[in-house]
Order: structure tokens, then sequence, then C-alpha cells
């Protein structure tokens, strides 16, 4: 029996693992955004990461007739008022790298003491599908912000981010000790519990 296709609306290898770590058992054939480079870039319009998530899960669906998962997630930090929030890809301006990211916000943070370093990750999940009703789910991840970068696992702020009260960051950790802590482990497991009564 052919499989049924689900398109992953991200180009970020790093995204793609995780959604693959947790969603590789379902009967579907993942596909990513990578692999359809004839879709227009999406822009994120939305003041909230579900706003984003919603936007894009239905407009791929919308171009291609297949089934979709968009995510938006980010990072917010208590001592910043909650950014960089939905501008967490591009708080260092637009086409920043995570490195550039990282830089920039430890600036922002600078001398500031780990008492006051909380932060947490957020991740929204849609599911978009033809003639269907767009279900969304939540994850979120509260832990604190390193002074310095650490680690080389996982990707965007992993190296900043110190889960709960622990004292390692998402990018010491492999990706499945992650997935199950992570905002986005929690929301894909939820979204995997849809997927599996669609």
């Amino acid at each position: 029996m052919k499989k049924k296709k689900l398109i992953i609306a991200t180009h970020n290898e790093g995204k793609k693992k995780e959604f693959v770590n947790v969603l590789s058992s379902l009967a579907y054939e993942i596909r990513t955004l990578k692999d359809l480079s004839h879709l227009p870039k999406i822009e994120e319009t939305g003041l909230t990461f579900k706003e984003n998530a919603v936007l894009k899960a239905e407009t791929i669906s919308r171009l291609t007739g297949e089934l979709v998962l968009a995510d938006d997630s980010g990072l917010e930090v208590f001592y910043l008022g909650g950014k960089p929030g939905v501008y967490s890809a591009r708080f260092a301006g637009d086409g920043a790298t995570d490195e550039q990211n990282n830089t920039f916000l430890l600036k922002l943070m600078e001398n500031i003491p780990y008492s006051q370093r909380r932060a947490r990750f957020v991740c929204v999940i849609a599911l978009a599908a033809p003639g269907k009703k767009t279900q969304t789910v939540e994850g979120i991840c509260e832990g604190f912000l390193a002074s310095s970068p650490r680690g080389s696992q996982g990707f965007g702020y992993d190296p900043l981010f110190i889960y709960g009260d622990g004292n390692k960051t998402f990018a010491e950790m492999d990706i499945k000790t992650k997935s199950r802590i992570s905002h986005r482990g929690q929301a894909l497991r939820k979204i995997r519990d849809v997927l599996l009564s669609y």
C-alpha cells in the first residue's frame, strides 16, 4: 500500500531530525520544504506562535493538497519581557545565523545574574489537511540561559538553554534525551496522537 504523504513545513535540518525522530513509526512518507523547492516562501506575519504555525500549515496544505505539519517555536526570556519570542529566528536581524542570534542575546543579558536568567522554549504545531479543521498543540519547556554557548548538538538557542534545574544545555544532549523533555518533543508527541486518530 502506498504511504500517504506528510509534509513538514520547514527547511531546517535540525527540526526535520526532531520530527522524524518522533513520527517515523507512523505510516506516512515524510517530506520537507527542501523536497518541494517550487513552493513560495511563507512570510511569518503572525504575532503569536500559533498564528504563524497555522498560517504556514494552511498555506502549504492549500498549495499542495497534502497533509501538512508546521511549527512555530522560539525562546522567551523573562528578563527581556518575553523576547525574542516569535522573532527568535531573526532576533539579530533578517537572515541572522544561529550564532549571531546567540551572540546578540548574550550581549543583552551581559552581567545579569543566573537567578534572573529564566527562559522558556515554546512550540506550537499546526496540522492542516484539505477539507479539515486545522488542529494545534503546544509544548513548553522551562529553564535558564547560560552565560556562554555550550555543546555542539542541536540548533538555534540550544547552546544557551539550560533545561530545568539541571546543568546541561540542549546542545549538550543527544537528540533522544532532548526530544524526551523539549518543547518540540512534547508538542510532537501530542500531534502524533492526533495523526494516529486521522
